[in-house]
């Protein structure tokens, strides 16, 4: 459809001067088009409240704003509820498959993507990750950081995500996780125990920031959606971590859920240390990632999930990293955000069930679930 390539790759003029050559009903035909060609499929029902959050309430779209909405081929559902969203609002979209610029794994990110970035006022990336693939998308994110549009990171989001943490009050998300980032300011350690076999304390220096990633975008900060984090790059962790929940990058898709087989990985001066797993395959690869650079051993960032919305871990990081407790990460410590002075060419998350947490003896987290009224919302 010619209409569909004119407002695909953004040329508004085009569609224009078609849609004008059409009959006097034109404007239903138009309606129909903005939906059909974005290449994404129908928008379904049951997506749309997750979307018209995303669109409404987290990135605040306004009319006549440009958005480029860059989606794969697995992900189409999910981005046929954004495009039906985006065009609620009335919202100018440009949008991007994927696989319309090469074969995957997706080895750099295509210029038409960084191009569109470029241009826009909102980005949306949603897709999932395949192995090699953390280099390209680290690229789009530094377009986002250096326009500072507000940006939405949706790696990994399924249908599910969009009925479960999409739906979730981020006002009050916002509210935890401003008290958390307040206390976590002045505080001197954070103690994590699971009845799993993690136990490590942290420790923080105060040149680096911790970073709220509520699920309320703005320029300055972009999040992934769902959201329901704020994290650091700790000064210094030691202990166990034992990773019974969720492992991030392509582990989430290859292995999937780890509380059947999980990994207990050794810490020490915040460097990986040891990797133990029945799954010989999984500690050797895991231990190769975290060898990819001088960095990728290191921890990264530290993390509390806040979103409140989350009732069980799923399996799926994107979401998961956002269920109440603290997780941790190897490699790249987002130094742009945190003011970290080092870099990685990896990152990748480790995740844990039914917490116990303290802010220094103040027991906030018990079992995976945050004691209010410590943190002044009970």
């Amino acid at each position: 459809m010619a209409a569909g390539k004119f407002r695909r790759f953004g040329c508004t003029r085009g569609i224009d001067f078609l849609e004008k050559s059409l009959s006097r009903d034109y404007k239903i035909l138009q309606s129909h088009v903005k939906i059909i060609v974005m290449n994404f499929g129908t928008s379904r029902p049951e997506l749309m409240p997750g979307a018209k959050n995303a669109v409404e309430t987290c990135l605040a779209v306004q009319p006549g704003e440009c958005v480029a909405l860059i989606a794969d081929v697995t992900s189409s559902a999910v981005a046929a509820s954004l495009a039906a969203a985006l065009e609620h609002v009335h919202a100018t979209t440009t949008a991007l498959l994927l696989e319309d610029f090469g074969p995957r794994p997706m080895l750099a990110a295509p210029q038409r993507v960084l191009d569109a970035l470029e241009k826009a006022d909102v980005g949306i990336l949603a897709m999932n990750p395949q192995p090699g693939e953390l280099t390209a998308r680290m690229a789009i994110v530094q377009v986002v950081e250096r326009r500072r549009i507000r940006y939405a990171h949706m790696v990994g989001v399924t249908p599910q995500i969009m009925q479960q943490g999409m739906r979730t009050d981020y006002k009050l998300v916002d509210r935890l996780s401003d008290k958390l980032r307040e206390r976590m300011l002045r505080a001197e350690t954070l103690t994590v125990k699971t009845e799993a076999g993690t136990k490590f304390a942290a420790h923080f220096d105060r040149k680096l920031d911790w970073v709220k990633t509520s699920g309320l975008i703005s320029p300055r900060y972009w999040s992934n959606l769902p959201a329901g984090e704020v994290f650091t790059t700790p000064a210094s962790v030691d202990g166990t971590f034992v990773c019974d929940a969720t492992a991030g990058d392509y582990f989430n898709g290859k292995y999937g859920d780890l509380q059947s087989t999980p990994m207990k990985l050794t810490i020490e001066g915040g460097r990986l240390v040891r990797v133990e797993c029945v799954r010989k395959d999984l500690e050797k690869e895991f231990w190769e990632y975290c060898h990819t650079d001088e960095n990728s051993d290191r921890v990264g960032e530290l993390a509390f999930g806040t979103n409140l919305g989350l009732s069980e871990v799923i399996g799926i990081l994107l979401q998961d990293e956002k269920f109440p407790g603290v997780h941790l990460a190897f490699g790249d410590p987002y130094g742009s955000q945190t003011h970290a002075d080092w870099k990685s060419k990896t990152h990748v998350d480790v995740l844990t069930r039914n917490c116990d947490v303290w802010i220094d003896n103040d027991q906030i987290i018990s079992k995976g679930h945050y004691q209010m009224e410590h943190l002044g919302l009970g």
